[in-house]
């Protein structure tokens, strides 16, 4: 849950189009475009899925406007972030976000293609990766006009591929790999982590409602390790009436 909040104190590290939220989460804030691409319930559920250690260096692939770094640190998971964004503009809003937290120490945004990871972060160096690819295959939907937008929804043409590559290279042995991604996608997306010799062994199952259809998936891979894949209890988001359920709203830090 997030709600708008005004300049704190002036900072004028808010700019033009943009709006600062308050995460009502271990006093964490975050800015985001106005009218752009801005973080929902997958990022809170996969931050939520993910194991990390406390003390573990963590990369967020496709970072945006940050908020995977900030819902980590705030649940004390992992100590050191490195965040890559291809979109300037995203990844100076990202560094402001980090720079109001205060986490400069914590937290680093690198403006650079994921596949490009390893000019900033050295090889088998990550306990971590975190993911919430785009989700979008090329020549399936309409592309956004909006640049932003477009880069945040759609895949570029080597699909997911580049990226398990990429997160291979730079996890240490047996370093985990978390994602989120369609549910009705799930085999696409565990084919090619198998490929790229990260191997699924746990996923969840997201429902909307009891009784529809699985929308998500959060999907954890380890590198080089034994198949052997440990499904977990579904997720039920909504009660019958629209509300959330008890396991949401603790996910959510609700009381």
């Amino acid at each position: 849950m997030h709600d708008p909040i005004p300049d704190p104190a002036g900072s004028g590290l808010i700019q033009e189009g943009e709006r600062l939220d308050d995460l009502q989460f271990a006093g964490l804030r975050i800015l985001q475009k106005a009218s752009g691409f801005r973080f929902g319930m997958d990022a809170v559920l996969l931050a939520d899925f993910a194991r990390i250690p406390p003390q573990g260096r963590v990369a967020d692939f496709g970072t945006g406007s940050g908020i995977l770094p900030l819902l980590l640190h705030g649940r004390g998971k992992g100590a050191r972030f490195d965040a890559i964004e291809i979109q300037p503009d995203m990844a100076d809003m990202a560094r402001r976000t980090v720079r109001l937290n205060g986490l400069e120490q914590h937290i680093a945004v690198h403006c650079l293609p994921v596949e490009q990871a390893e000019q900033a972060i050295p090889a088998c160096s990550l306990d971590a990766v975190i993911c919430n690819p785009p989700y979008g295959p090329p020549g399936t939907t309409l592309l956004n006009p909006s640049d932003s937008l477009r880069l945040a929804r759609h895949q570029g043409e080597d699909g997911l591929g580049a990226w398990f590559r990429a997160a291979h290279r730079l996890l240490c042995g047996k370093g985990r790999f978390s994602m989120v991604y369609p549910a009705p996608r799930m085999l696409e997306a565990m084919d090619a982590l198998q490929a790229a010799r990260l191997i699924p062994k746990r996923f969840r199952l997201i429902y909307p409602f009891a009784n529809k259809p699985a929308n998500l998936v959060l999907i954890e891979a380890v590198k080089d390790a034994k198949p052997m894949l440990h499904p977990e209890p579904p997720l039920i988001v909504y009660q019958p009436d629209g509300a959330m359920t008890d396991e949401l709203k603790h996910i959510y830090h609700i009381a």
